[in-house]
């Protein structure tokens, strides 16, 4: 069930007598043993209330605070709240916890932020929040699983949040009724219901500063105690081409590499199904010196181009899940030799012609260019299915299944958005709240 909104503030009462102190902060991002040893024990051994407020003062950093508004962003910051004999004043006392954090392996950047998310949902809320350093940054703790009971926490701003979406993800959630829940990725798996629909519409992401640029996108986070995955909603498909990078480069370098991406979906999904459609029903559309030869190098292959083709494309697929599943230290090693060795060993004994090697080659760089996993695994499936439009009814094929998969994403909805919706990127200073750390 819903509980009640959260914000992981706590208000501690110090009382002596007829002397009472409160304080207020952030759980998740202050140092609680500085709240014990500047404030707390002082408190009960100075015994008045004089001496205190003189203490006070004296400490370095503290100021007086005058509205509201200055006292909820400053907490949001990793101040606490001294309210005394109705003043209130500010105590710089945030930490950052870098002691469990690791470095981003998944999605890698030239530039930007180097710390990805851990298992620790308190370190991953402390993360967050000395990066978007918003008052209006809301937290919502929930309980998933009847067997599990893994604590998740819903996050968003809730000046800019959409309130549909928001509204949707909390009744998936109220609605789950699994035993177990343990990883985003098993919730995402609930929430679209994965034999249903192929295409991802949520992300799943370890880096801070893409969890920070969608909550101030107005996108609801979702955060599962022992994953380091956050879940966003909604997603669309435009925003699974999108890097970090792009945040962190010129204009046009970033538009250079964005349309770079899209070429390579491109590549990635027809080019099997069109090779296989031009040699073998439309070979006239070629020039006569390459059609030459792609003969020549298709001399003494005794298997059609669909299955030369097949054959090639899940060999591709098995390398790559190889290098996956073995260990670090020898995978690329492995992978790297045993894909010359199969692709030359294949070519001489005439299984595949060479132009096969280049295509298949193409098609694996081109499948990881795309930034998010999600996207790539669904395209790599994809591709199979273009490539029986294309043997079966060639070129033509190939362009009905690009309508029917084109009609079919854009009769998908993530959270109530349209999936072929074009996000309109806010500006720079329209963004506000929002604070990127590049580096550590």
């Amino acid at each position: 069930m819903r509980k009640e909104e959260s914000k992981s503030v706590t208000i501690q009462e110090l009382k002596l007598k007829d002397i009472k102190v409160t304080l207020t902060y952030i759980k998740t991002i202050i140092n609680s043993d500085k709240i014990q040893t500047l404030l707390v024990k002082p408190f009960f051994e100075l015994k008045d209330i004089s001496d205190y407020r003189s203490y006070l003062k004296s400490l370095m950093g503290i100021k007086t605070v005058s509205s509201e508004e200055e006292k909820d962003l400053q907490l949001a910051k990793g101040d606490v709240a001294i309210q005394l004999c109705g003043e209130i004043y500010l105590l710089p006392v945030q930490q950052t916890r870098v002691d469990s954090v690791n470095e981003a392996t998944v999605e890698t950047t030239i530039q930007g932020p180097r710390f990805a998310f851990t298992e620790n949902l308190i370190a991953n809320l402390n993360i967050l929040r000395s990066r978007y350093q918003n008052p209006h940054l809301t937290v919502e703790v929930q309980t998933l699983g009847e067997m599990s009971n893994m604590d998740a926490a819903v996050i968003y701003d809730k000046t800019v949040v959409n309130s549909a979406v928001l509204d949707i993800v909390m009744k998936k959630l109220e609605e789950i009724d699994e035993p177990i829940v343990e990883t985003t990725e098993k919730l995402q798996n609930i929430f679209t219901d994965g034999r249903r629909t192929l295409f991802p519409v949520s992300i799943t992401t370890e880096r801070p500063d893409r969890v920070v640029y969608n909550i101030a996108q107005g996108k609801v986070v979702i955060f599962i105690n022992g994953s380091p995955f956050a879940l966003i909603a909604p997603a669309v498909f435009w925003d699974f081409l999108t890097s970090m990078d792009d945040l962190y480069q010129t204009y046009w370098v970033s538009q250079f590499f964005r349309s770079l991406r899209f070429l390579g979906l491109l590549i990635g999904l027809v080019l099997p199904a069109l090779y296989v459609g031009i040699v073998s029903y439309n070979p006239e559309l070629l020039r006569s010196q390459l059609a030459i030869s792609i003969t020549a190098s298709r001399q003494g292959v005794p298997y059609p181009s669909f299955i030369e083709v097949l054959f090639m494309l899940i060999m591709m697929e098995l390398l790559v899940e190889a290098s996956i599943r073995l260990p670090k230290a020898i995978s690329s090693t492995a992978t790297t030799v045993g894909g010359l060795i199969l692709g030359q060993a294949a070519t001489e004994a005439s299984l595949v012609s060479n132009i096969m090697i280049i295509i298949v080659a193409a098609v694996a760089i081109s499948n990881f260019s795309i930034p998010l996993n999600q996207m790539s695994y669904a395209i790599r499936i994809i591709k199979y299915v273009l490539l029986i439009f294309g043997t079966l009814y060639g070129l033509i094929g190939l362009a009905v299944g690009l309508v029917t998969l084109t009609f079919y994403l854009t009769s998908i909805s993530s959270y109530g958005e349209p999936y072929f919706k074009i996000p309109i990127q806010r500006k720079p200073n329209e963004l506000k709240g929002v604070t990127f750390q590049n580096g550590e």
